[in-house]
C-alpha cells in the first residue's frame, strides 16, 4: 500500500500521541494508586491516635508492658474499644450508612456509631517498646514502619506501627480508584482523539508548500519558467520556497540571455562577413581596384572576425572548466608595470595620458600569461572607449581583507549606473560610447571576469572619479587563498 508523505508524517504523529498518553495514563494511575494508598495509610495513622492514647493509660495503670505482652486480644481492646467491633474485626465490614440524595451521611437513631479504625487492621499492627523490642501485634512488619509514638511524661514508652497498605480493600476505596481511572480513561480517549485531529491538520498544512513545490518543479522541467510560488512562512519550507523562486528568476534569466547571445553572435559575425563579401564582390565587379589599400580592409575585417572567433573560443574554454590555467607566485607589481609599458605608447597616440600608483604587494599565487591577458583586456577597453584629450590612471595595493586591489580607472565617456552590472555580460555595449568604429564585440569585460572567478578574486564596475570608467578587481594574497 503506497502512503503518500502527508499520510505517512499523520500516522507517525498519531503513533507518539498515543503512545506518549498511553505511557502517562499508566504512568498516572501507578502513581495515584500508590499515593491513594499512601494517603489511606495516614488517615489510619490519624485515627490510631486515639489508640495510642489508650494504650499509655493502660500503660501507666499497670507500670510495664507486661500486661499486654502476647495478649492480641486486650491489644485489639485497646485499638477498638467496642466489644462488639472487637469481636467481628476480622469479619466483612458492615455496610456503608445511608446516605441522601447529596450523598450526606444519614445518621439513624440509635445506630451504633461509626467505627473509628478501618476494618482488618489489626494485622497491619505491632506495639514495640522502647527499645523497639515486638510487644504484640504483627513481628513481621519491617521497622521503617510508619508510627505513632507512644508517650507517657513526654517519656517515649514505645511505638505503635502500621503496616503499608498492599492493596485497596474497602469497597468505597475501591469506587473511588475504578471512578478515578474511568474519569482518566475518558480524559486520554478525548485528548488522544484531539491530538489526532491536530496532527491531520498539521501535516496536510505542512506538507501544503511540498505539494506546491512538487508542482512547480515538474512545471520548471517542462519548461514553464515563470512558475512562482507564493508563500509567507518565515519556516524552512517558506525558505525553500524562496529558493524556489529564486531558482526560476536565475533559469528564466539564462534562458533570455542564451537567446540574446544567438542573436547577438549572429549579428556581430553577419557585419564582418558582410563587409568581406561586399568588398570581394566589388572587387570582382571591378568596382574596386585590386589595390593595397583594398586589401588592407580585407585583411582589417578578417582580423576582427579572427578576434571575434577567438574571443568567443576562450569563454568556450571558461565555461567548460578547460581553459589552461598554470598557478605560481607571481609578484603582481612586477606584471603590471610590463603590462603598462606595452601600452604606454599606444595609449600616448590616442591621445591619452597614463598615470599610474603601484605599489609593492604581498605575492599572489595566479596564472602570468591570464593576469596579463586580464590587464590587456582592460587597457585595450580604455584605449578604445576614452575621448581624446583624457587619463587612465592605474593603481594597485594591498586591501585589507588579505587581497590586493588593482583599479583601471579613465576619463568621460561613463557609463550610466543601471548599465554598470552588465558590463560583465557577452556581447553587451553601451550604445552611447561602444560603437563598431572604436570598440570590440563586448566579450573582453566577459573574459576578464572569467579569468578573475578562476582565481578566486571579484571585479566590478563603478563610476570613475575621472569622470569615466572605474573597473575594480581584488585577488586574494598567496596565503589568503585555500
Amino acid at each position: 500500500m503506497h502512503l503518500r508523505l502527508w499520510q505517512r508524517l499523520f500516522l507517525v504523529i498519531a503513533a507518539l500521541s498515543g503512545l506518549a498518553l498511553a505511557g502517562f495514563a499508566t504512568w498516572q494511575q501507578r502513581d495515584f494508586r500508590r499515593g491513594f494508598i499512601g494517603y489511606l495509610d495516614e488517615v489510619a495513622l490519624e485515627r490510631l491516635q486515639p489508640a495510642a492514647n489508650r494504650i499509655a493509660a493502660a500503660y501507666a495503670e499497670h507500670g510495664s508492658w507486661d500486661f499486654l505482652r502476647g495478649d492480641e486480644r486486650r491489644f485489639a481492646m485497646l485499638i477498638e474499644p467496642d466489644p462488639r467491633e472487637a469481636a467481628r474485626r476480622e469479619a466483612l465490614p458492615p455496610p456503608l450508612p445511608p446516605t441522601g440524595p447529596t450523598g450526606e451521611a444519614i445518621v439513624v437513631p440509635g445506630a451504633p456509631p461509626p467505627r473509628l479504625v478501618p476494618p482488618g487492621i489489626m494485622a497491619r499492627l505491632q506495639l514495640v517498646d522502647a527499645d523497639d523490642l515486638p510487644i504484640v501485634g504483627n513481628a513481621e512488619l519491617p521497622q521503617r514502619s510508619p508510627g505513632i509514638a507512644i508517650t507517657l511524661d513526654d517519656v517515649s514508652i514505645g511505638t505503635l506501627r502500621l503496616g503499608a497498605l498492599p492493596q485497596l480493600r474497602g469497597g468505597a476505596d475501591i469506587a473511588f480508584a475504578r471512578e478515578q481511572t474511568r474519569n482518566a480513561l475518558i480524559a486520554g480517549a478525548g485528548v488522544l482523539a484531539a491530538a489526532l485531529l491536530l496532527a491531520f491538520a498539521l501535516a496536510r498544512w505542512m506538507l501544503e508548500p511540498v505539494r506546491a513545490l512538487a508542482d512547480g518543479t515538474r512545471a520548471l522541467a517542462e519548461g514553464d519558467y515563470a512558475r512562482r510560488i507564493a508563500s509567507s512562512r518565515r519556516d524552512e519550507l517558506g525558505a525553500l520556497a524562496h529558493d524556489f523562486n529564486h531558482l526560476a528568476t536565475t533559469l528564466e534569466q539564462h534562458r533570455e540571455a542564451r537567446r540574446r547571445w544567438g542573436t547577438d553572435i549572429a549579428h556581430e559575425l553577419r557585419t564582418p562577413l558582410s563587409i568581406l563579401r561586399g568588398e570581394i564582390q566589388a572587387l570582382q565587379d571591378g568596382v574596386r581596384s585590386l589595390t593595397p589599400q583594398a586589401l588592407a580592409s580585407l585583411h582589417a575585417e578578417c582580423d576582427r572576425l579572427g578576434g571575434l572567433v577567438e574571443d568567443l573560443y576562450q569563454l568556450a574554454l571558461a565555461d567548460a572548466g578547460a581553459l589552461e590555467y598554470r598557478f605560481e607566485t607571481l609578484d603582481l607589481t612586477e606584471l603590471v608595470r610590463d603590462a603598462l609599458d606595452m601600452h604606454r605608447h599606444a595609449l600616448a597616440d590616442a591621445g591619452l595620458v597614463l598615470e599610474h600608483d603601484l605599489r609593492d604587494v604581498p605575492p599572489v599565487r595566479g596564472d602570468a600569461r591570464r593576469l596579463a591577458q586580464l590587464v590587456d583586456n582592460l587597457l585595450g577597453n580604455t584605449l578604445r572607449y576614452t575621448d581624446a584629450p583624457g587619463r587612465v590612471r592605474v593603481s594597485l595595493a594591498a586591501a585589507s581583507d588579505r587581497h590586493v586591489r588593482l583599479v583601471v580607472e579613465d576619463t568621460p565617456p561613463g557609463v550610466p549606473a543601471d548599465a554598470l552590472p552588465q558590463l560583465f555580460d557577452r556581447l553587451f555595449r553601451v550604445e552611447r560610447s561602444r560603437n563598431r568604429a572604436a570598440g570590440g564585440a563586448g566579450l573582453g569585460l566577459a573574459i576578464c571576469r572569467a579569468i578573475v572567478d578562476a582565481h578566486e578574486g571579484r571585479i566590478e564596475a563603478r563610476a570613475s572619479t575621472l569622470g569615466g570608467l572605474a573597473i575594480a578587481i581584488h585577488l586574494p594574497l598567496q596565503d589568503a587563498a585555500p
